[in-house]
């Protein structure tokens, strides 16, 4: 007598059928993603390689005994913008510095102190042996110049440089789809082409990169420490927009924007190493600010610094970066109002200085 074989339920082949196609598509989804991710190494690299750039007779900074390791080690990222456009600039490193943003970063913590320094600060500096503003370092003797004057005003290791221009900050903010920051007040302000095209409205909303950059560069209704703050929340803006899932399909596009204007002294393998900072999300990252007071005694508007807030950020940083012990909670710094006399008609003065 056959034996016949007993039939199988209709929705349970079609249940198995399904389990096969999930699998495959599963499958197909892993290997995309490592290919992507393969993909993305590799342009990186370029990327990096590409903006690479060692200062001349400065593999290691003259305050550190060896080089730092950044998988292991605190350090420091001093972030230099400048402009180079044709309206304003000299060449990538005959001009002026725009903004100076200094980042510690600590290994154990995995926290950030972000300090950012007066373009109009009256400090000394070394290539030229006299005193004068911040942002005329750069001029005299391009990045090597500026981190030389960090390294004299603040007492610490300027273990890296970052050096972008405004086409490179432009192309990375549109890249990651725009970044959500505060805008203060109504602005109109010159795009990048010195034209005064860019018109904002106050409130939180997303800005694009030409639109970022108006708003990091603009003082004309206060200062330039209200200027510093915003160059700040834009920095963390980038920096959770960049940590984000939503920028994993947009890291292509970002490294593309990189191009020729960026250069840094980080090769590839240090780079990856700050990734660990995002692992649980973004870091906290503490703003200090230079306090001072203007000063116009010359005919030539200063901001001199305050020597006990200078101290003080100095001990700040030096704690953060392991140099000495940590003996203070403190992770930021009040700012001052500045004296009355600095309003629209000085700062846009200083534009030319």
């Amino acid at each position: 007598m056959r034996r016949t074989e007993p039939k199988k339920a209709k929705g349970s082949s079609k249940l198995g059928l399904f389990l096969k196609i999930t699998l495959i598509l599963a499958t197909s989804a892993l290997i995309c993603v490592a290919a992507y991710a393969v993909y993305l190494t590799k342009q990186a690299e370029e990327a990096v390689n590409s903006a690479y750039e060692v200062i001349e007779n400065r593999e290691v900074s003259e305050k550190r005994e060896v080089k730092v390791e950044p998988v292991k080690d605190n350090v420091s990222i001093l972030f230099v913008g400048i402009d180079d456009s044709e309206t304003r600039g000299q060449g990538a490193e005959g001009s002026r510095s725009d903004a100076l943003m200094l980042a510690t970063l600590n290994n154990k913590t995995k926290t950030i102190k972000l300090l950012s320094i007066p373009r109009d600060s009256y400090v000394y500096v070394p290539s030229v042996g006299y005193k004068d503003k911040i942002n005329h370092a750069h001029a005299y003797g391009g990045t090597k110049a500026s981190i030389e004057t960090i390294e004299e005003l603040l007492d610490i290791p300027v273990d890296y440089y970052v050096r972008m221009n405004f086409n490179a900050f432009i192309e990375v903010v549109d890249a990651l789809g725009g970044i959500e920051v505060e805008v203060p007040y109504a602005i109109l302000e010159k795009d990048e082409f010195d034209r005064n095209t860019v018109n904002l409205q106050p409130g939180l909303q997303t800005l694009n990169g030409q639109q970022a950059l108006a708003l990091a560069r603009t003082r004309k209704q206060d200062n330039d420490i209200e200027r510093g703050k915003r160059q700040q929340e834009i920095l963390k803006a980038i920096i959770t927009k960049t940590a984000s899932a939503s920028a994993l399909t947009k890291y292509d596009d970002v490294l593309e924007a990189i191009g020729d204007n960026m250069k840094t002294d980080m090769t590839f393998k240090e780079m990856k190493s700050f990734i660990s900072y995002l692992s649980n999300g973004v870091p906290r990252i503490d703003s200090l600010t230079l306090q001072g007071y203007d000063d116009m005694s010359t005919g030539v508007y200063y901001y001199k610094l305050d020597e006990e807030s200078l101290k003080e950020t100095q001990h700040i940083l030096q704690s953060h970066l392991g140099l000495i012990p940590d003996t203070s909670n403190v992770s930021e710094l009040p700012t001052n109002d500045l004296n009355e006399h600095t309003q629209s008609d000085i700062l846009s003065a200083t534009d030319s200085q």
